[in-house]
C-alpha cells in the first residue's frame, strides 16, 4: 500500500506528460486525478489505521532499494511510516487529488495560449509530478533521501510558478523562487554535512538518537567553536526557513502567485510551504537539546506572522492578500515548534491545508467568474453573482480568523478549525514565555489576520459593483467540477480541529499515545457542556505530571520512541492549558476587534480607508512597498552582484579571454609566421646551412650532457 501511494503520482505524470499524444489529452488528464485519488483513498486508509505501537519504536519502514554506499555512507530509498508521515499523506495527497480535480475547469479555457495548443496534459504531469516530489520529502528514511525530495519540490514549483512561458513575470517570479530557496538549502545542506561528521550517518534511525552527545559536544565552524546541538539546529532551520518562507527568506512567495491558481493553492497554502514545519517537526530529538537555537526559531516565527499579517492588510491582488496570509500562518506554526510543542505545530498544519486550499481554490473561483480579473478594489457585489464560492469563502474565512466560541468545553472546544489550532499555538506562546514578545506579537496578527480576510469578504462581495461595468454583468458561478473541491475542504475547515483537538493538544498523554511516544491509559474525558472555569481544560490527567521523578536526558527512554520528542523539561503542553482565561480569550477579543474595523472601513464609511491612508502615507507606503524588504536585498545582494557580472563579463570574458585569444591569434600568430615564412627562402643551400647548425648544435648538447 505505501508503495502504490507513493508512486502512483509519479505514474500519472508520466502517463499524462509522454502518453497523451498516444490515449489523448482528457484520457491522460483523467488518469493522472484518478492515480492521485488513489494514493489519497489509501493514504487516508493508513492514517486511520495506524497505531504506532504494532510497531517497534513507533513506526516502520518499506525498503525500496540499496542506494548509496560510499564508505561511512550507507543510505537505503526507504519509506519511513509513522504519525508525522500519515498526517502529510493525508494533507498532502487529499489538497493534490482535489486541485486536479478543479484543475479541470479552471485550466480548460486559458489566455496565456493559443487555441489550438496543448497545454493541459503539462500541466496536470507537473502537478502530479510535484505531489511525487512531495511524497518523497515526508516518507523518507534519511536526510539525503529527504533533501531529494526536497530539491524535487523545488524543481517543480520552478515549473508551475513559471507555467504561463509567454508571461514575464511568471519566469521572474520562478526564478526568484528557485534562487531564495537555494540560498536555505545551502544552509541545509552545511547541516546534514555537519550532522554526517559528528553521527557518521544520516539515517533517521541513528541521528534522531544523537541529541544528548550533540548537545555535550563542539563543532569547529567559520574558525569558531560552536555547540554541535545549536549549530546542526540552526542550519537546518535556514533550509525551513526557505522552503517555508520566514522572513529573510520569504520574498519570493507573493510573487509565485503569477502562476495559475491551482498552483498557489496545492504548493503554497497546504504542501511545498509546509515542508519546513514538517523538518524541524522530524528533527525534534535534536532541536529539544538545541535551545538556543529555538529561540531562534521563536523569534523568526512571531516575526514573520507579525510582518506579513501588515503587508496583508494593505493589498489589492486576491491572491496575495491570501499568499500573505500563508506567510503569517507559517510563522505560528514555527512559534509552536520553538517553544516544544510540535504536536501543535502539526495541528495548524493540518487544519491550514483545509481553510486555506479552500481560500485559494474560492479565489480561482472569483478569478474565473471574472474573466481573470485580480484586483478586489474592482469586485464588489458579488455576492449574489457567485452565492456558492461566497458561502466558501465565508467558511474559510471563518475558520483562518479564528470564530469559535472560546472557554466552551465539551470533550473539545467549539468552534471552526483555525479557531481550535491557533489559539493552541497562541496559549502554548504564552506558557513558554509569559509576557513575551512571541504571543503579543501573534494575538496582533490574529487582529490583523481578521482585519485582512474581512476586507477580501466585504470588497469582495459586498457593496456596490466596481471596475469594468461589461465583467460584472457576464460574472457567473464556477462549474460544479471546481465547487466540488470547495465542498469537500469546507467540511475539513468546520470540523478538522473539533475532530483532532484531543490527540494534538488534549493532554500530554494523549499527544504521547497519539505519536507512539508512549502508551497509557485511555481516560474519559467530560461529558457535559463545561464553562471553563478552572484551568483543567481537559488537562486533568495531566495534573500529577511535575510530581513524577526527574528523567537524565541522557538516558531518556522517550529518546527515540515516536514522530516526534518532548525533553524532560518540556512541559509547555501541559502549562499551555493552565493559563489564565484571559489569555484564552485574548486571540477571540483580537478577532473581534479586527472584523469591526474592518466592517467600518469597508462597509459604513467607504472613504476611510483612503482618508486613513492619506493621513499615514509613510507608514501606508512602508506597508504597502512590503517592509522595503525587496529593495534593501536589491541594493546590498542583486546590484552588486549585477556590478560583479558585468565587471566579469566585460574585463574578464571581453576583454581577457576574448582579447587574449584575438591577440593570439590576430598579433603573435600572424607575427611569428611572418618569420617562419621568410625561412622558407627556396634556395638549397639556405636549407643545408640550416642543416648544418642543427647537426653541430646536437653534437655539441650531446658532449656537454656526456660529461
Amino acid at each position: 500500500m505505501e508503495t502504490i501511494l507513493l508512486f502512483a503520482p509519479l505514474v500519472g505524470a508520466l502517463i499524462c506528460g509522454f502518453g497523451h499524444r498516444f490515449i489523448g489529452e482528457t484520457v491522460a488528464q483523467w488518469t493522472a486525478t484518478g492515480l492521485l485519488f488513489l494514493s489519497a483513498v489509501l493514504s487516508w486508509t493508513l492514517f486511520l489505521t495506524f497505531d504506532p505501537f504494532a510497531h517497534d519504536n513507533g513506526y516502520y519502514t518499506v525498503s525500496i532499494l540499496r542506494w548509496i554506499e560510499s564508505g561511512a555512507l550507507s543510505v537505503d530509498w526507504a519509506i519511513r511510516v509513522d504519525r508525522l508521515t500519515a498526517i502529510m499523506l493525508i494533507v498532502i495527497t487529499t489538497v493534490s487529488a482535489l486541485v486536479h480535480l478543479y484543475s479541470f475547469g479552471y485550466m480548460a479555457h486559458d489566455d496565456h495560449f493559443a487555441e489550438n495548443e496543448s497545454y493541459r496534459p503539462r500541466f496536470f504531469a507537473y502537478l502530479s509530478f510535484f505531489t511525487f516530489t512531495m511524497l518523497m520529502l515526508v516518507t523518507a528514511d534519511n536526510l539525503l533521501q529527504l533533501f531529494f525530495g526536497w530539491e524535487g519540490v523545488g524543481v517543480a514549483s520552478y515549473l508551475l510558478i513559471g507555467f504561463y512561458i509567454r508571461k514575464q513575470s511568471a519566469g521572474a517570479a520562478a526564478i526568484k523562487a528557485f534562487v531564495v530557496n537555494r540560498v536555505g538549502d545551502f544552509g541545509f545542506l552545511l547541516g546534514i554535512f555537519a550532522l554526517f561528521m559528528m553521527a557518521d550517518s544520516i539515517n533517521f534511525r541513528d541521528v534522531l538518537t544523537m541529541g544528548p552527545e550533540l548537545q555535550q559536544a563542539t563543532i569547529t565552524f567559520l574558525w569558531t567553536d560552536w555547540n554541535a546541538a545549536n549549530l546542526i539546529a540552526f542550519l537546518l532551520f535556514i533550509g525551513a526557513m526557505g522552503k517555508s518562507a520566514q522572513f529573510f527568506l520569504h520574498t519570493w512567495l507573493p510573487d509565485a502567485m503569477e502562476g495559475p491558481t491551482p498552483v498557489s493553492a496545492l504548493i503554497h497554502a497546504a504542501t511545498m510551504v509546509t515542508a519546513g514545519v514538517f523538518l524541524v517537526c522530524r528533527m525534534s530529538p535534536i532541536i529539544e537539546f538545541a535551545p538556543e537555537a529555538k529561540q531562534i526559531v521563536v523569534y523568526i516565527g512571531a516575526l514573520t506572522a507579525f510582518f506579513a499579517a501588515t503587508v496583508g492588510l494593505v493589498q489589492n491582488d486576491i491572491k496575495r492578500v491570501i499568499a500573505y496570509s500563508t506567510c503569517s500562518q507559517l510563522g505560528y506554526m514555527f512559534v509552536a515548534a520553538g517553544v516544544g510543542v510540535y504536536s501543535v505545530a502539526m495541528f495548524h498544519l493540518f487544519t491550514h491545508a483545509f481553510f486555506k486550499a479552500m481560500l485559494f481554490l474560492g479565489a480561482g473561483s472569483v478569478i474565473h467568474g471574472m474573466h481573470h480579473e485580480q484586483d478586489m478594489r474592482n469586485y464588489g457585489g458579488l455576492k449574489d453573482k457567485l452565492p456558492k464560492t461566497f458561502w466558501a469563502m465565508m467558511i474559510g474565512t471563518l475558520a483562518i480568523t479564528g470564530v469559535g466560541i472560546p472557554l466552551l468545553y465539551v470533550g473539545f472546544p467549539i468552534g471552526f478549525a483555525g479557531f481550535v489550532s491557533k489559539d493552541a499555538i497562541i496559549e502554548s506562546a504564552w506558557a513558554a514565555t509569559p509576557m513575551g514578545i512571541a504571543f503579543w506579537a501573534l494575538v496582533v496578527a490574529a487582529a490583523m489576520t481578521s482585519f485582512y480576510s474581512w476586507r477580501l469578504m466585504f470588497l469582495t462581495f459586498y457593496g456596490e459593483p466596481r471596475g469594468d461595468k461589461h465583467t460584472h454583468e457576464h460574472a457567473h458561478e464556477s462549474p460544479t467540477v471546481m465547487l466540488t473541491p470547495l465542498a469537500v475542504l469546507a467540511v475539513g475547515a468546520i470540523l478538522a480541529g473539533m475532530v483532532w483537538y484531543k490527540p494534538f493538544f488534549g493532554s500530554t498523554y494523549s499527544v504521547e499515545t497519539y505519536f507512539g511516544i508512549e502508551k497509557h491509559e485511555k481516560k474519559d474525558d467530560h461529558a457535559a457542556l463545561t464553562l471553563l472555569a478552572t484551568p483543567a481544560f481537559a488537562a486533568g490527567d495531566d495534573s500529577h505530571s511535575e510530581d513524577k521523578a526527574a528523567v537524565d536526558p541522557m538516558n531518556d527512554p522517550k529518546l527515540g520512541q515516536g514522530a516526534i520528542y518532548m525533553h524532560p523539561d518540556n512541559h509547555v503542553l501541559h502549562e499551555a492549558h493552565e493559563v489564565h482565561w484571559t489569555v484564552k480569550v485574548a486571540p477571540f477579543v483580537a478577532m473581534l476587534l479586527g472584523f469591526l474595523s474592518a466592517y467600518a472601513f469597508y462597509m459604513t464609511r467607504w472613504n476611510l480607508p483612503q482618508r486613513f491612508a492619506e493621513a499615514n502615507a509613510p507608514l501606508y507606503r512602508f506597508l504597502l512597498n512590503k517592509w522595503y524588504v525587496d529593495e534593501i536585498y536589491d541594493v546590498i545582494f542583486v546590484r552588486p552582484a549585477q556590478w560583479v557580472g558585468n565587471f566579469l563579463w566585460k574585463k574578464g570574458d571581453g576583454a581577457v579571454i576574448d582579447g587574449g585569444i584575438n591577440g593570439l591569434a590576430m598579433g603573435v600568430v600572424p607575427f611569428f609566421t611572418k618569420w617562419v615564412n621568410r625561412a622558407q627562402s627556396g634556395y638549397i643551400f639556405t636549407y643545408a646551412l640550416a642543416m648544418v647548425i642543427g647537426i653541430a648544435v646536437l653534437i655539441s648538447w650531446a658532449m656537454i650532457a656526456g660529461n
